[in-house]
């Protein structure tokens, strides 16, 4: 099986280091050793590591396990919760696909 390496643009790279230290400080504040979030959420320690460091090879269900076991899971049901330029879209008319159109990529 090949690891699949993601490479975030740098302004998504700067909100994934934000994220991570976000998640130490909110560990940090509640007392918790790296050893007992990571029991918590089931995963490693060195992988409680990669997600305070803000990495993006993380799979997401481990920042959602990390998030629940810190009590924050209101937060991440926060995200995209208010589409203003969606809203702005409805509300000029165009009309809404169920699916996006196809998109060839060049590479």
């Amino acid at each position: 099986m090949t690891k699949t390496t993601i490479l975030p643009s740098p302004s998504a790279k700067k909100i994934l280091d934000q994220l991570g230290e976000n998640i130490k400080l909110a560990r940090l504040r509640r007392n918790f050793s790296q050893a007992i979030v990571a029991q918590r959420s089931s995963i490693s320690r060195s992988t409680l590591l990669l997600i305070e460091k803000g990495n993006p090879n993380v799979k997401f269900g481990a920042y959602v396990n990390v998030l629940l076991s810190l009590g924050m899971l209101d937060d991440l049901k926060q995200i995209a919760i208010d589409d203003r330029l969606g809203r702005k879209l409805q509300d000029a008319g165009l009309p809404i696909r169920g699916r996006s159109s196809k998109i060839k990529l060049v590479k």
